[in-house]
Formats: C-alpha cells, sequence, structure tokens
C-alpha cells in the first residue's frame, strides 16, 4: 500500500480507497476566450469584473466580489479587444456589440482604480505602440481639419447639454451647490482675475469657442478682446452673440489661426486650445505670445494635462479629437523658456473638470432621445463613453487641469499674493 493509499481511509479505519477513487474531479475545461480574458484581467490589475460572453461562461477575477458586469457579443469582439484593447473596447461599445451593466463611470473608476501604475521604464513594445498613436499633425491645414471634425458638427447639439454660457471647458465651483452655468461664470472670472485685467485695457484670446470669454471679459472688465478661433460655426454662433448682446464694438472675432495673431496687447488668454496644438508648435505658440506682450503684459494657459508625457487614449484621439494632445507639465515648459517668459502661478483644477463633466454627462443623458434623432444611436453611445470615461479619468488622476499664469521677466507689476483672486 503506498503512502497515499495509506493516509485515506473510511471513518471506521476498516477500508481503503483505490486510486481511481483518490482523484479529484476534473476541473471543468476552460474554453481559449475564458483562458484569453483571464490573461487580460491580469494585466489590468484583476478589477471586480465579470465577463458575460454570448456562450453564456462567466470569467472574473478570483476572490474578489463583482462590481460589474461586462457582456460581450460575440468571439470577434473580444478579439478586438486583444489586437487593440482601446480602440477595440470604444468601437465595440459604440457599435453596441460591448455593454456593461450598471454605471458607466464607476465601471471606468474600477478599471482605473486596478490598472498598474505608469511603467518606470516602458517597455520597447509600449514605446512603438506610442510611436504608432501619435497624434494627426497640426499644420494649418490639419489643424483646419482637426477642430472641424469636433467643433463643426452642430451647435445646435452642444447646446443640448453645455449649459447657458455656451463654454466647453472645465468650469469652477468655489462652493459645492454650484450649479454649472455659476460655475462656469465663476470660472470666467478666475481667469479675468489671474491676468488682472483693467478697463481699457486690450486682450487676446487664442481660441474662443463659441465666445462666452471674450464678452465676459467685455461686459465685467471693460476690455477689448481680439478673439482668434478657426471653427467657422462657433465664430458665427460668437459673432451673432455679440451682435445681440451689444459688443460688437469691444470683442472682434477673427476666423484664423492662432499663428497668424500680430499686433501687442495687455494681456494673452487661452482657454482649452493648447490640447489642439501639437507639441512640436509649442516653441512657435511661445514666440507669439513674447512678441503679442509688452513688459508689463501678463498670460494665462488652461489646458488638460498629464502627469508624465503620454499619448492621448487612442480611441479618444481617433474618434473624437483628431490631432489632440494632453501635456505635462514639463512638455508645457517648452512654451516658456525659450522665450524666457516667467510662470507666477500654476494651478490644478482636475476635480472641477470632474464635477463639470458630470454635469454634462446629466444633461447629455437628458437629452440623449435628440441627440439620436440627430445622428443615430452609436453617436448617442460614442459621446456618452466620451465623457463618461473623461469623468473617470479626471476623478482617478489620470489627466489633470493645469492653469499656468506667466509674465514677462521683467514684469515686476505683478501680486505679492493670490487675494486678487478671491475677491468679489
Amino acid at each position: 500500500m503506498n503512502a497515499v493509499e495509506q493516509s485515506v481511509r473510511a471513518s471506521n479505519g476498516t477500508c481503503e480507497a483505490g486510486p481511481a477513487e483518490l482523484a479529484e474531479p476534473p476541473r471543468a475545461r476552460r474554453s481559449i476566450e475564458a483562458r484569453l480574458i483571464e490573461r487580460l484581467l491580469s494585466h489590468l490589475g484583476n478589477p471586480p469584473i465579470e465577463f458575460l460572453l454570448w456562450n453564456g461562461e462567466r470569467v472574473s477575477s478570483s476572490g474578489a466580489a463583482m462590481a460589474h458586469q461586462l457582456r460581450i457579443a460575440d468571439r470577434a469582439t473580444l478579439f478586438t479587444l486583444f489586437t487593440d484593447s482601446q480602440l477595440g473596447f470604444g468601437d465595440a461599445y459604440s457599435e453596441g456589440r460591448i455593454s456593461v451593466e450598471g454605471d458607466l463611470v464607476d465601471f471606468l473608476e474600477t478599471v482605473y482604480k486596478s490598472a498598474p501604475r505608469k511603467e518606470a521604464s516602458p517597455s520597447l513594445l509600449r514605446r512603438l505602440v506610442n510611436r504608432r498613436r501619435a497624434p494627426r499633425a497640426n499644420t494649418l491645414t490639419g489643424s483646419r481639419d482637426n477642430i472641424h471634425r469636433h467643433y463643426d458638427i452642430g451647435n445646435d447639439f452642444y447646446s443640448l447639454w453645455l449649459g447657458r454660457t455656451m463654454s466647453y471647458t472645465c468650469a469652477y465651483y468655489p462652493t459645492a451647490p454650484t450649479t454649472l452655468d455659476e460655475a462656469q461664470v465663476a470660472k470666467m472670472h478666475h481667469v479675468c482675475r489671474k491676468v488682472q485685467l483693467q478697463p481699457g485695457q486690450s486682450v487676446v484670446e487664442a481660441g474662443c469657442g463659441w465666445g462666452s470669454l471674450g464678452l465676459h471679459m467685455a461686459r465685467h472688465y471693460g476690455v477689448k478682446v481680439r478673439a482668434f478661433n478657426i471653427s467657422h460655426e462657433q465664430i458665427v454662433y460668437a459673432r451673432e452673440r455679440a451682435q445681440a448682446e451689444g459688443l460688437s464694438s469691444q470683442v472682434e472675432y477673427v476666423e484664423d489661426d492662432y499663428r497668424n495673431i500680430s499686433g501687442r496687447y495687455d494681456a494673452f488668454v487661452s482657454v482649452g486650445m493648447l490640447e489642439h496644438v501639437g507639441l512640436e508648435n509649442y516653441p512657435d505658440l511661445g514666440r507669439i505670445v513674447n512678441r503679442c506682450l509688452p513688459r508689463h503684459g501678463r498670460g494665462l494657459i488652461h489646458s488638460i494635462g498629464r502627469n508624465y508625457p503620454a499619448p492621448l487614449h487612442a480611441w479618444i484621439e481617433r474618434r473624437i479629437f483628431p490631432g489632440a494632445y494632453a501635456p505635462s507639465i514639463a512638455e508645457m515648459m517648452q512654451i516658456f523658456e525659450p522665450w524666457d517668459l516667467s510662470v507666477l502661478d500654476v494651478e490644478n483644477l482636475r476635480l472641477h473638470y470632474a464635477r463639470t463633466l458630470r454635469h454634462w454627462l446629466e444633461r447629455y443623458e437628458a437629452a440623449s432621445e435628440r441627440v439620436k434623432s440627430m445622428f443615430d444611436e452609436k453617436f448617442v453611445r460614442m459621446w456618452r463613453l466620451y465623457l463618461a470615461g473623461s469623468v473617470a479619468a479626471f476623478t482617478m488622476g489620470t489627466l489633470q487641469l493645469f492653469q499656468v499664469v506667466f509674465a514677462p521677466r521683467d514684469n515686476n507689476e505683478i501680486p505679492l499674493t493670490r487675494a486678487h483672486l478671491y475677491q468679489g
């Protein structure tokens, strides 16, 4: 009798178990698809997610209470997650081939929480993938095409969810109960105070959206504004607003590229445009800023950013924001350092943008049937994923929101404290 047989006896000590009876029951065979999903979950840090396959098979990380369920429509959809997970997931969700049970933002935050942190030294494969995913060029022609594909899809569409101000940038919430519209107005005041606007001064704005900030600066601070933008629909809308509000003599909206800005101004302001400039063009942007500002001038650049250099999410850049790039602070310094511009203040409004996006997403969901009638169900799901994913990226710190204030190096007409930011 071998050692295994000796160790197993019936409770009365008289019966012995044979080898066949000692063998464990065979483990249920896992399909190839299930084993691939297990590898994917491991790569993602084993988030508490259960995959429900088209054949009824369920796959999840072991030992974790499942927080979310992801339904996969077919084998081809599953394989797209392995060939290119970022594009594959986004496209499959947009087309309804992947569905998420429960709150989409919470699901995406769960994935972010489990994902491994930044690689100290990215692998050769990762560097090659990042190089392949470089954003589309922002030449004079390329920028116009990139902007057209995102901003010129219809003012009526954006008006459904941006709020009264039509501001498509991070708002500023001084108190918890602040509404979206109140927070956008508070953001505009915050920007104006940072560059210390005074009546009679001149401002150049690079990238003006639908014109809200320019009108705000003219109305509340008595300045003259020249605002540049290459989105035709936005410029038309902004000019109509200026005319209707009696501010056409104070605010000029120019349909042209920021690279063609000329003249001298007391302040340079850019809110939400740097993402579309392209890293290779930062020194040239700095040259334009330096040319525009006299010795006493001030400037502010407000931009989505990152803690370290990395390409924008591939699906976002490909399907939503062509040509976009979110820089690190070190990369933003390529605007200032070559021209000896002094950085005076850096503020990170990351959580303000997360709240802004939640407000946009709520409004978007309320208007989803209208959006569907304008476009189609795929478009509805695509923009839902974009907004929800952006909320998660800011709440989890994958993306930041930087406001950088700067001035010529010998400008001594600058405040000694930040008290001026919180007046009024």
